[in-house]
Order: structure tokens, then C-alpha cells, then sequence
């Protein structure tokens, strides 16, 4: 919190409570702004906070705020700007490298005393180059992730209810494709999507039956996204190559989770958004965003649903 108190701009009152507590209650009766990580934002929350104005998100993703309970406040609710999108999209690359490069599993012989086994069809290493990305969702982060992709010489396609204009498209060095497109020529599919009705289960059974052979999975957006079950079986089978995995359907997973058996998949504990470098970014954003919307202008970065 050094770094909002630093940040808090002159004739603004910082008040620092924990969400949900009696003292958070007590904070939001006379608060007109609310920054902070998105929790289960519903009626309630908005009812206690008759006099607010913003709600400025310190993340990217909106999934834990109920929209129709904001959009009958008519309180807008922002996210942060794509301060963390550098930090997603490097940990995108290292996800691809870590299941390409099959990362964990030479750590693993290291520490057990196995140097350099023997090279092995069976686990083969790749390499990024030449590959095609295929990347779903392509904002802030997705954009970013394909800057980097194209620095390892890999090619780039990506689907997005948003199309790019053919000029945006050749200076970021992308094409569209179709979804079913995407998912079949792809050699790595990574996932970039906000959680809403749409994205939810939108990687299921079908649409992993499409997949390359041997393909890869990314997803550093969010778990229900994805359908576990339905993922395992195809690494289990060994249809797809790997995953790499910054996000579960439940947070933190069951000890016993299917996806802790496999060998194939590469996990990391939702760490993919928050960095050193970053948390300052979101607070510099979050506090210009209320500053506007206290000066009567419009808020930037609104979530889609109710821009």
C-alpha cells in the first residue's frame, strides 16, 4: 500500500479497509471511488455504497463483479488499463518455452541426479521458431503476446470478435482466422479471453478434438475457460503435446486435481498478472481514472459490457 499512499493525488482521502469487513461497510456508506482487486461485487455492494462513481479494478479481469448489479447502480466499472499486460504476455512465452523446451521435467532429472538422459521420441524438444501461434483474444495482452511471438520468428494468427484493420494487421505482423481455423492449424493456442457467458467452457471436448496433433495449450486468462475435464483426456491421450497453465477452474485446486498426474502440463499459481514493476503502473492508472471521472469526464478502460 507504500505505493497508492505515494500516489494518491492532492484533496483525495485514502481510506484503507479489507473488502467485506464491518469496516469496509462503514468505509463505503461516504466512499465515491473504489480501487482494489475485484471480489464478489453484487447488489449488496453497490447498495452500500450509494454515493459511488467508479469502480477502478487493479486487474484486468471483471469475472468476480456482478454487471447488471453495476449497470442498475449506473456505476461504471473499469479495469486497469492493461498495466499488467506486459507481465501476462511475458509469462505466456515462458508457459510455450517452459512446455516446448519441457522445462520441468529436466529440472526435475537434475535434482534427481539424472544428467542429460538420453534424447528421447517419446518427450522430444521443440523449438519456438517457425511455429504458428494461434492467439484467441487479442487486447492489450493478446497484442503483446503477439509482439513477442514474432520475436522468436514463430508466426502469428489470432481470432477476436474484434477484427484489426489490414493495416493494423501488417504493423503488428498478424492475420485473422476463423475460430475453427485457428484451432486447427495452430502448433500453440493460447487463451487471452475475459470471463463472461460467451468464454465459458469455450475450450471444450469439440473444440480440443480440432486441435493440431500434438499441439499446445496456453491459458493465462482465466480457468472456466477451459474444460478441465475434458483437457486431461486429451493430454492423457497424448492428443495434445502439453499445456501450459497459469489459471484453474477452482483457485487454489484440489490436492488430488487430474492435471497433477501428467507430465505434460506445466503449472503456475495465478502468478502470471502481478509483478514488482507493475503494481505501480496500476496504481498510476487507477488514480488518473478517478481523477477524471471526478473532474466530469468519462472514465477510460470501462469493461465492455458496460461501455
Amino acid at each position: 500500500m507504500e505505493i497508492a499512499r505515494s500516489l494518491t493525488p492532492p484533496g483525495f482521502e485514502l481510506v484503507e479497509v479489507d473488502f467485506g469487513t464491518p469496516q469496509f461497510i462503514e468505509a463505503a456508506a461516504d466512499a465515491e471511488f473504489y480501487m482494489g482487486l475485484a471480489r464478489n461485487m453484487g447488489g449488496e455492494f453497490f447498495r452500500s455504497a450509494p454515493k459511488l462513481k467508479l469502480v477502478q479494478l487493479l486487474s484486468a479481469g471483471y469475472d468476480r463483479v456482478d454487471v447488471e448489479a453495476a449497470r442498475k447502480a449506473k456505476v461504471p466499472v473499469s479495469n486497469n488499463g492493461g498495466a499488467n499486460a506486459i507481465a501476462v504476455a511475458e509469462h505466456t512465452v515462458l508457459l510455450m518455452l517452459a512446455v516446448l523446451k519441457q522445462l520441468v521435467r529436466f529440472h526435475q532429472d537434475v535434482v534427481a541426479g539424472k544428467w542429460r538422459p538420453p534424447a528421447s521420441s517419446e518427450s522430444p524438444v521443440y523449438e519456438l521458431s517457425a511455429r504458428t501461434v494461434g492467439i484467441i483474444g487479442l487486447g492489450n495482452i493478446g497484442k503483446k503476446v503477439a509482439r513477442r511471438a514474432a520475436a522468436f520468428d514463430a508466426r502469428v494468427q489470432y481470432h477476436d470478435i474484434l477484427r484489426l484493420t489490414e493495416a493494423e494487421e501488417d504493423a503488428l505482423g498478424v492475420r485473422f482466422v476463423l475460430l475453427n481455423e485457428l484451432l486447427r492449424t495452430s502448433d500453440i493456442v493460447t487463451l487471452h479471453v475475459p470471463l463472461n457467458d460467451s468464454t465459458r467452457g469455450m475450450i471444450g471436448a469439440r473444440e480440443l478434438s480440432q486441435m493440431k496433433s500434438g499441439a499446445i495449450l496456453v491459458n493465462t486468462c482465466r480457468g472456466p475457460v477451459v474444460d478441465e475435464n475434458a483437457l486431461y483426456e486429451a493430454l492423457k491421450g497424448k492428443r495434445l503435446a502439453g499445456a501450459g497453465l497459469d489459471v484453474l477452474v477452482e483457485e487454489p485446486p484440489a490436492k488430488n486435481h487430474p492435471l497433477f498426474t501428467l507430465p505434460n502440463v506445466t503449472l503456475t499459481p495465478h502468478s502470471a498478472g502481478p509483478t514488482w514493476e507493475n503494481w505501480t503502473a496500476r496504481f498510476r492508472n487507477g488514480f488518473d481514472n478517478i481523477e477524471r471521472v471526478a473532474a466530469g469526464r468519462k472514465p477510460l478502460w470501462v469493461i465492455p459490457e458496460l461501455a
